[in-house]
């Protein structure tokens, strides 16, 4: 072990202070410019972007530019398809992206190692045997365990509630509990699908079945990742239509016997290795300080991923190159980041988080596209008092394509984790009410998807990421 002695000792309190009596007269000796600016000053500031903001606008909304959110993602889904955790679609996907980022002149475009989950869904078939002969549209949920290959024939137990299924406990060792959950919202309904197989487990069930979560169907099961209790029997389990989840509570209330077969190949593979996607446009005179601009990369294995995120990440790589292609250059880096396995819970994010949260005073902003990108409402924000009115001041920049609104509570899976730790964090709110319709589903595909919306949300996160990169300060905290 290095000992420090005596004389050491002296000499390095004498460094300190005189580093500290340095620090203070050259704070003194400081121009204005050099302190932190009144919330007026910053205000102005932001209000000197209007022409720059508006050379934004019109390269993505009227200019060259036009469409090339929406081209860039039609050729991407088309080529790649649906991308799931682990899958070599994913890797396709993650390679075609790096390549594409390349080829637009983006800077420090480069890969992260993450480790993620690997689950297969395989085969699946559910059956009603009894009181008839009806096939349904199901999908296996992520993690699922597979049922033996014969399948598994049971009775089925239909409950609208955790509560009800409390109740009926002893009605349901052997059987397979069937979910007839309304839908709420989102937030609150996803936790049947999220724990509904251990909860079913917990009572002796054999398998679980999930109403899908969703507002609005047309026979269209939807998917999502599901997550086993410790301790818990882990049993299959897989999300079914809404037509079909009130068909079957509607013969229970009848008394009638309801019988299944329900066969799923599903599998959980050892985690796989994976990549987060990285390219900037480097600052001029903070390069280690970073707004962050992102969207995720993987998809479920249905449909294209096109709104679910591949909206997001188009944007995310568009707002860079309308950047780049105006030649501006922020005081700050811009970081375009495309998470892996943001299905499967966050993963990729989450290790990113831990790679760099000892720079976490140097993130002025974190970003993230998830909830569509369809015609652009406002952003949602998180962050102190001031920095959210600065927040409303640059969105006072988006006036021209009417996107103004600044609301509460910033949003997304691969930024929780920064906002909680008190980094300023934003989201994209479009008017998503269809958005549930598709997600998850085989219809998550380009057609949701519109040109002219894309290049609305591109202008938008275009700007913002730009003008809080450049301005003197960044966003207090």
């Amino acid at each position: 072990m290095y000992r420090v002695t005596s004389s050491q000792r002296e000499m390095a309190l004498h460094w300190t202070l005189f580093v500290l009596v340095a620090s203070l007269i050259q704070a003194q000796c400081m121009p204005d410019g050099h302190k932190h600016k009144p919330l007026k000053g910053i205000l102005k500031e932001v209000s000197n972007y209007a022409d720059i903001a508006q050379k934004i606008i019109d390269l993505a909304v009227y200019g060259k530019a036009q469409n090339r959110s929406y081209e860039r993602l039609a050729a991407f889904t088309d080529t790649i398809g649906h991308r799931v955790s682990g899958s070599k679609n994913l890797d396709l996907a993650i390679k075609y992206m790096y390549n594409a980022l390349k080829q637009d002149g983006l800077e420090n475009v480069h890969l992260e190692p993450v480790k993620v989950p690997h689950w297969v869904r395989g085969e699946e078939s559910a059956v009603m045997l009894l009181p008839r002969n009806h096939t349904m549209s199901i999908l296996g949920l992520g993690s699922s365990v597979g049922t033996p290959k014969e399948g598994i024939e049971a009775e089925v137990l239909v409950v609208e509630s955790f509560d009800e299924l409390k109740r009926r406990s002893k009605e349901a060792k052997g059987k397979i509990v069937v979910y007839n959950q309304p839908f709420v919202s989102y937030g609150e309904t996803v936790e049947y699908r999220a724990s509904g197989a251990s909860e079913a487990a917990k009572v002796g069930a054999v398998a679980s079945l999930i109403r899908s979560i969703a507002p609005f169907s047309i026979n269209s099961p939807h998917t999502g990742w599901q997550w086993y209790q410790p301790g818990v029997p882990q049993i299959p389990t897989a999300c079914i239509t809404i037509e079909d989840a009130q068909m079957m509570a509607r013969m229970a209330s009848r008394g009638i016997r309801i019988m299944l077969r329900l066969t799923m190949e599903a599998k959980n593979l050892p985690d796989a290795d994976s990549f987060n996607t990285v390219a900037e446009i480097r600052g001029s005179e903070h390069p280690e300080q970073v707004v962050l601009l992102s969207g995720h990369l993987d998809s479920w294995d249905v449909g294209q991923g096109a709104m679910d995120d591949g909206g997001g990440v188009a944007i995310s790589w568009e707002a860079l190159s309308l950047i780049k292609d105006l030649g501006l250059r922020p005081k700050r880096t811009l970081r375009t980041v495309l998470w892996s396995a943001e299905e499967a819970g966050g993963v990729g994010a989450a290790q990113y988080y831990q790679q760099h949260k000892e720079n976490i005073s140097n993130f002025d902003l974190v970003m993230e596209s998830d909830l569509g990108t369809f015609a652009p409402v406002g952003l949602q924000f998180t962050g102190s008092s001031k920095a959210r009115a600065i927040m409303k001041e640059v969105m006072k920049l988006l006036t021209p394509v009417n996107v103004t609104s600044l609301e509460e509570h910033g949003e997304g899976t691969d930024i929780n984790m920064w906002m909680k730790a008190g980094v300023p964090g934003a989201s994209l709110h479009t008017a998503d009410s269809k958005y549930f319709w598709f997600h998850h589903t085989q219809g998550d595909t380009m057609t949701v998807q519109d040109p002219s919306e894309m290049n609305l949300c591109s202008a938008v996160w275009a700007v913002v990421a730009y003008v809080v990169a450049d301005l003197d300060e960044m966003l207090p905290r």
